[in-house]
């Protein structure tokens, strides 16, 4: 009865009603949640979300790890779903078509960042996330995420998904895919470079996929040793527990490490002209930072951070992984399990990422 609600609302160009699991404050768990999202423009698109991933970065959001969250918050970019209805102006999805949204639904389109489709760093100040931001191009109303029943977003932020394609292994593509698959290509890397991946979970899984897909030798550094078999079966050369254990140097690490850590010594295993590229986020109470001192003795070693990747860019992703299979490892969950779930991802227990079934939301 709810969408057949929403699409009398996009007819009328009325708010889109919507349902959803959120928090309502930092401490909080997950709990359902009603709300509504803006009406339809001509260049939007409705989405009934089918799949929604877990993030780690939800779980930081959430808990307001990175800035004051705002509340009540519905987390989730890693959507996909089905298109249910479309704007007037509409020329890229018809009814019935799969999309994807992943983590952010407008920018302003006219800086050179956006130009170059490198959106999430749009130089006016206007990229709009998912989830826990104000949009400006809508009163300035909050983003609610993909843990709900549906998406209202412009078809220039919706990722074209075949029919035939997995959707609830696309998901997870747009934050973990293309978090990991950007830096990869921002570095050039190609076949016989020796590759490390810092982290070895939701991201650090992906990492290794696509540095493998390249040509890459890989190595991983872990917390331990509870993946070595799931990291020999994928080609892994060696699995460390430690920096101190590794007597190899590297053309490039990504890091995807979540908590505090020591930038430096991963540095010190780079070659020279080697690349490290940080993509996990800790805390900010943490602190994690780099000693420039050691910095430059390491001399010839760049360090740069990256952003997930603009929409092009996630289109190419995500068109490759379908291409090759490249996937994550997914358990679904039903809503009821996002607490639990949140709770095996921060305590190190997760070994696949969660994926909600969203139509669990019925039941």
């Amino acid at each position: 009865m709810l969408l057949q609600d929403n699409l009398t609302q996009a007819k009328n160009g009325e708010k889109i009603s919507a349902r959803g699991y959120a928090v309502t404050h930092k401490d909080d768990t997950f709990k359902p949640f009603d709300f509504t999202r803006h009406a339809m423009g001509e260049n939007d698109i409705l989405i009934e979300i089918l799949y929604a991933g877990i993030c780690h970065s939800d779980i930081h959001s959430a808990r307001s790890e990175w800035k004051d969250g705002i509340y009540p918050m519905v987390p989730g970019h890693e959507i996909a779903g089905r298109v249910v209805a479309i704007g007037n102006k509409v020329s890229k999805f018809k009814v019935g078509d799969y999309a994807g949204v992943g983590c952010m639904v407008n920018s302003c389109g006219e800086c050179e960042a956006c130009k170059q489709s490198q959106e999430q760093f749009c130089e006016n100040g206007k990229t709009i996330f998912t989830y826990d931001c104000l949009d400006c191009f809508h009163d300035n109303t909050p983003t609610y995420g993909g843990y709900s029943n549906n998406i209202v977003v412009s078809e220039k932020f919706a990722l074209q998904v075949p029919q035939d394609a997995p959707l609830e292994k696309v998901a997870p593509l747009l934050c973990a895919g293309i978090t990991t698959y950007s830096p990869l290509k921002f570095s050039k890397i190609k076949k016989g470079d020796k590759v490390a991946v810092a982290g070895f979970g939701g991201l650090g899984l992906m990492a290794v996929k696509y540095a493998l897909y390249l040509g890459a030798e890989v190595s991983i550094f872990a917390r331990n040793t509870l993946k070595m078999q799931e990291a020999k079966n994928l080609g892994v050369k060696a699995l460390y527990t430690d920096t101190s254990e590794c007597r190899e140097r590297f053309d490039f690490i990504i890091s995807t490490i979540p908590t505090a850590y020591d930038v430096n010594n991963y540095v010190d295993l780079l070659k020279f002209g080697g690349e490290m590229a940080i993509v996990g986020l800790p805390p900010v109470e943490l602190k994690t930072h780099i000693d420039v001192t050691r910095l430059v003795f390491s001399a010839g070693k760049k360090v740069y951070g990256s952003l997930i990747g603009g929409i092009q860019e996630t289109q190419e992703m995500l068109d490759i992984s379908l291409k090759e299979g490249i996937y994550p490892e997914v358990e679904i969950i039903g809503v009821n399990d996002i607490n639990k779930a949140y709770e095996n991802l921060t305590n190190g227990k997760a070994k696949f990422r969660y994926v909600i079934d969203m139509k669990s939301l019925e039941g």
